[in-house]
């Protein structure tokens, strides 16, 4: 595994990028500049082929720069779920306004009772929004799918699903190409007496898993059902799923860069190998 400050989009195998690692609301200011204030955004690099997971804040710089690489796009953009944070770069993410892009939207958690279609024109709508997603001059398709599904998205791209513990759900992603594997979930609430096994099987074995680690656990009593968990449940279902390698995301607003500090150092001496999230981090396997 090799961490770098940027990637080559045109190099095969398997790379992830984070455009935003910050949870619940941004943090634009002083105090989070070394690891970030965007909300959650990441790019997985299939062989060249972009893989796009959530859509906060740090969207907008991710679209920014598929803008600047040049050419058109026809790329799938898969959504843990639809709280504000996940959603809310989607009406500034500029390859939608190019009328020869393609993308696929998908989202495992909101049937029967709703559509992914639905939610998001409900969130641009007046007096929330002055325009719906309509405005959209690209082909955006919208894909609803049982979760527990596994995503066919091309050639050597494997998607498994698995269902997260959050309020009104989310979705847990594996991502499978050239012989690696990338988990990503967020956000999720875990139990303090067990481990989820549902959890535990979806990353077993995997070279990396992008946890949900909102809070520490001295934090998580007084949090309880608010949807999240600790970077130290992190460490525990990767120990227990033998995974390569832990990363500590979706940082709690409060954390500022001093905190995620001593969290990166107590993460380190507890599992060796553990990688905090920021913005910009490039993670090559």
């Amino acid at each position: 595994m090799t961490l770098l400050p940027s990637t080559d989009p045109d190099k095969a195998g398997l790379s992830v990028r984070f455009w935003g690692v910050r949870g619940s609301v941004s943090t634009p200011d002083a105090m989070t500049s070394r690891y970030g204030g965007n909300t959650s955004s990441i790019e997985v690099d299939c062989g060249g082929k972009p893989l796009l997971l959530d859509a906060g804040t740090g969207l907008r710089y991710l679209g920014n720069a598929l803008q600047g690489r040049g050419g058109t796009w026809d790329l799938d953009l898969l959504l843990t779920h639809t709280h504000f944070d996940h959603v809310c770069g989607i009406p500034f993410f500029k390859p939608f306004f190019n009328p020869e892009n393609r993308f696929r939207l998908w989202a495992g958690h909101l049937l029967p009772e709703h559509t992914l279609r639905s939610v998001l024109e409900d969130m641009m709508i007046a007096p929330l929004f002055p325009v719906p997603p309509g405005i959209f001059p690209a082909s955006v398709e919208y894909r609803d799918f049982a979760v527990g599904t596994t995503l066919d998205l091309g050639p050597d791209v494997r998607v498994r699903t698995a269902p997260l513990n959050h309020p009104n759900g989310a979705t847990a992603y594996r991502i499978e190409h050239a012989g690696r594997s990338v988990c990503y979930l967020t956000d999720t609430e875990h139990d303090p007496d067990a481990l989820d096994e549902t959890i535990v099987e979806l990353i077993r074995d995997a070279d990396l898993a992008i946890y949900d680690c909102t809070y520490t656990d001295a934090e998580f009593p007084n949090r309880v059902g608010w949807g999240h968990s600790t970077w130290e449940e992190g460490c525990r279902l990767c120990d227990a799923a033998a995974v390569e390698t832990l990363v500590i995301f979706h940082h709690d607003p409060d954390h500022d860069d001093d905190f995620m500090d001593a969290i990166a150092t107590a993460a380190e001496a507890r599992r060796p190998g553990t990688v905090v999230a920021r913005e910009g981090l490039v993670i090559e396997l």
